[in-house]
């Protein structure tokens, strides 16, 4: 059986999460379906990571393995057809090899938060961001984030609920800078790592918020990190202004950007 690779963007607000469950909506669910319009046997397609319940998509990766022969792009071409009125777009179909995996393959998984500070309340951008009422000090949040790069136990800023074996991660980047919007300023934070725990870019962006709105000294992230506690955490940040913007190959499968 064929196998293949499929850049998926989505908009996280109308799902409860990528991963299928009953009687619920998400987006794994949603391209099941559009699947089984093309083959009513097909089973179930395997994805880089999960998101959780709002999170957005701006480059998820998933494979799956189908009856028949495609061209690509009359299958992107099927799969959107068959994706509406749902929020979901297949961006590129990559066929692969057969033990190619979107999971296991990747390499890179990078993360984008973006945070806004306006007084009014968002319109257009509703469910997009985080909003917030106060500026932010970008260098103070940005002298914080020093301290999480690298490989580190990263027990303080973990769910609970996280079911990876060990909360020890490498953190290879995280960059925060902030741009002019109407009326007010956005922050985006970038995270760039191999693997991530469950929680664990939302809980970095609400800590650092805490840095920047002058609640916390940039040394008090270091402090959290080394309680290795998760009541040393700040606030987890809300879903809405997280986004799943790429996965990494050694051989990239796709072609666009």
């Amino acid at each position: 059986m064929p196998r293949y690779a499929f850049k998926i963007e989505y908009n996280g607000q109308p799902f409860k999460g990528w991963q299928r469950q009953d009687n619920l909506p998400t987006v794994q669910g949603a391209v099941e379906d559009a699947l089984r319009k093309l083959q009513p046997d097909f089973e179930t397609i395997a994805a880089a990571g999960r998101t959780d319940t709002g999170v957005h998509g701006l480059a998820q990766v998933a494979h799956a393995d189908l009856a028949r022969d495609w061209d690509t792009f009359r299958l992107s071409e099927a799969l959107n057809y068959h994706l509406k009125p749902h929020p979901v777009a297949v961006l590129e179909t990559a066929p692969v090899a057969d033990d190619w995996h979107a999971r296991f393959d990747a390499t890179e998984r990078r993360y984008l938060f973006r945070l806004l500070h306006r007084r009014a309340p968002a319109t257009h951008e509703k469910g997009l961001v985080w909003q917030i009422n106060h500026p932010l000090n970008l260098d103070a949040m940005q002298s914080a984030a020093t301290y999480l790069i690298g490989q580190h136990d990263f027990t303080t800023f973990r769910s609970t609920m996280c079911q990876a074996k060990s909360p020890v991660k490498t953190l290879d980047a995280l960059e925060i800078d902030e741009r002019a919007v109407p009326y007010g300023t956005e922050y985006r934070f970038t995270f760039r790592a191999r693997s991530f725990l469950h929680n664990q870019v939302r809980s970095f962006v609400g800590s650092l918020e805490r840095v920047g709105a002058g609640a916390w000294p940039p040394e008090q992230m270091k402090d959290a990190l080394d309680a290795r506690d998760r009541a040393a955490c700040g606030p987890v940040c809300p879903p809405g202004g997280l986004y799943l913007a790429g996965v990494s190959y050694p051989n990239d499968p796709f072609t666009g950007q």
